[in-house]
């Protein structure tokens, strides 16, 4: 307990300098936290894919449709066991800033293949009798304040019109990373309208396979299957298929990691110029401490104690800082709809300050080690 006595003493020496210190960390790592949660946003559809669907789309691009016809030669090629399908929407509720992700589906079967998207039973079966019904994921409903039963008018942007949905249905992901900003309707009451210009076709498939460790064989059968036809397909697993699509927006991962770094490599610059000053201020304390037997070992391991204390109360502070910033929800649903701070990677921003702090205290740490008595009591 003593120790900790000795160490609270030297913390508060300089109050105001501290402070600042454990501001700084406290600032780099609440833009820490913020990076990490626009990355896990970003990344949201890659974290939560499942390992046993394959994405089949039109080889050409992911816009160009595919036939209807093709889902019964999908279920005949070995290995695939569940399929289902969707179509983008493309339409616009109010005002263009509104984005959110429609899809007309086929509803048994997507339920059926995803069943962490949860819709209470009643809601669902509405939803089936009703050819204009719609189900909706909670964040988007929470957002435009939508309930069961409204009735939603949305224009068509690729298929012309002016729609009208009644929400049947409010929708919620079973994982905290599940997208819950998706709006579906019923395919058949697309394909009926008169706007559906390429009638019998959807935008792309889903298939479930018997076993995930055959998706590579998988994927070739299909392409294979539909080699030199009109509707070419090109298939991957829906991990790669996410992957790849959150990397139109460019390289997160490479633009958080380079931000990160500079912030970091600045602050262990700080955090060690103020602890070589706090060494050379102390250095008469630290003498008289070794004169009273203590050994290099304590005062190196006091030094880094000193340093590392600092930058965790910072790297906690902003941390936490940045979660209740979260709490809050996302500031642009419409390219961040999942907006939180995973505590996993909180902890892991603890440690990342822990290292920092131990790396800025290291050196002076040692050079207090090796401060010889006699060299240090002339300057008393």
């Amino acid at each position: 307990m003593k120790y900790f006595r000795l160490l609270r003493v030297s913390l508060m020496r300089k109050k105001f300098r501290t402070a600042l210190t454990i501001g700084s960390f406290a600032v780099a790592m609440f833009l820490f936290g913020l990076l990490i949660t626009i990355r896990t946003s970003f990344n949201q559809g890659v974290e939560v894919a499942g390992v046993d669907r394959l994405i089949v789309m039109n080889r050409i691009t992911f816009i160009q449709p595919l036939p209807a016809s093709y889902a019964g030669r999908l279920l005949s090629i070995p290995g695939i066991k569940q399929i289902t399908h969707a179509t983008w929407f493309g339409g616009i509720y109010q005002d263009e800033k509104n984005f959110f992700p429609q899809f007309a589906i086929e509803p048994v079967s997507w339920r059926i293949m995803y069943p962490e998207y949860i819709v209470p039973d009643d809601q669902w079966k509405t939803f089936l009798n009703d050819r204009e019904g719609a189900v909706v994921g909670e964040g988007t409903a929470k957002r435009f304040g939508w309930k069961v039963g409204d009735r939603v008018p949305i224009k068509g942007a690729i298929y012309t019109g002016n729609w009208q949905f009644n929400i049947d249905g409010i929708y919620k992901g079973s994982r905290k990373a599940d997208d819950t900003s998706q709006f579906w309707f019923h395919y058949d009451h697309l394909n009926e309208s008169p706007s559906m210009f390429y009638k019998n076709t959807v935008g792309w498939y889903v298939v479930r396979l018997n076993n995930p460790d055959d998706a590579t064989q998988v994927v070739k059968k299909i392409d294979d299957t539909f080699a030199n036809s009109s509707y070419e397909t090109k298939s991957d697993t829906e991990l790669a298929f996410a992957a790849g699509f959150a990397k139109q927006t460019g390289n997160i991962e490479f633009l958080m990691l380079s931000i990160g770094a500079i912030v970091f490599f600045t602050l262990l610059l700080v955090t060690g110029n103020t602890m070589a000053i706090a060494v050379r201020e102390r250095t008469p304390e630290l003498a008289i401490l070794k004169a009273l037997g203590y050994s290099n070992s304590f005062i190196l391991i006091y030094v880094i104690a000193e340093s590392v204390s600092i930058a965790v109360i910072g790297g906690i502070l902003g941390l936490a800082i940045a979660k209740l910033v979260t709490l809050g929800g996302s500031p642009d649903p419409a390219m961040l709809p999942l907006f939180y701070l995973p505590m996993a990677q909180a902890g892991y921003g603890v440690i990342v300050a822990l290292v920092i702090g131990g790396l800025a205290g290291l050196i002076p740490a040692i050079t207090a080690s090796r401060l010889r008595v006699v060299d240090a009591l002339r300057k008393v």
